[in-house]
């Protein structure tokens, strides 16, 4: 959904399913919390807004990115019909961004092949805290809102 602008979470609300029957898992890292809790405040907002009861919004916290994996296929085991896996990598001074960052695109890839409710991957892989910052609801939008879009459609397929 990114595109070459600053008004990244903008859409047509019109395009999103409504959310209304849906039950929908934030499985949320607890590594980067002032980046990750307000990825998850985006994507709650708007499944509540594309009318996702609230009590329908089931959140699993997990230590770090890493452990979104585990986290997502739990979830999958609780029957519902999207999960949203938010996280936050920043780029230090070794490879470990690298390995944290492969390893969970490729588990959150291996989940959808794998499981029946889409897995909506929202980690952010930035080089610094301020990347992460414009784009948790900054200058470059909130991927979190992005990621709720992304699920609602994906439900729909």
């Amino acid at each position: 959904m990114a595109t070459a602008d600053n008004s990244l979470s903008q859409y047509d609300h019109f395009k999103v399913p409504d959310g209304k029957n849906f039950r929908i898992g934030l499985v949320v890292s607890e590594w980067n919390p002032t980046i990750t809790e307000a990825l998850f405040q985006g994507a709650k907002a708007t499944l509540t807004h594309h009318n996702v009861s609230p009590e329908n919004i089931i959140r699993i916290d997990v230590p770090g990115s890493f452990e979104l994996i585990y986290g997502a296929s739990r979830a999958q085991q609780m029957d519902l019909d999207a999960i949203i896996v938010i996280g936050c990598v920043i780029k230090g001074e070794t490879r470990h961004f690298e390995f944290i960052s492969n390893a969970v695109a490729h588990g959150i890839k291996d989940l959808n092949l794998n499981g029946k409710a889409p897995v909506v991957f929202c980690v952010l892989t930035d080089d610094t805290i301020d990347q992460s910052k414009a784009r948790s609801g900054g200058d470059k939008g909130n991927k979190g809102v992005e990621a709720a879009v992304a699920a609602l459609r994906m439900i729909s397929l």
